[in-house]
């Protein structure tokens, strides 16, 4: 893991097309702003977490219900 400290108004950049820019610090929180191109997906940890657990559920889903489920269309 890098480790870096940048202070308010400073960012990084992370290849040549995302820069990470600290916003605010408030306390414990810090706000950042995220500049990358719209073809990459840019999420919460914990929203990201949450779309690779439906993911998941969904490869686990019986084939048999699928099947129904497009028989129904």
């Amino acid at each position: 893991m890098l480790v870096l400290s940048r202070k308010t108004g400073e960012s990084i950049v992370i290849g040549d097309q995302i820069e990470v820019k600290v916003l605010a610090v408030e306390g414990d929180q810090v706000k950042l702003g995220i500049v990358a191109p719209k073809t990459i997906k840019v999420h919460r940890s914990e929203v990201f977490q949450a779309i690779q657990e439906q993911n998941k559920e969904a490869l686990a889903t019986p084939t048999d219900i699928l099947n129904k489920l497009k028989k129904n269309k």
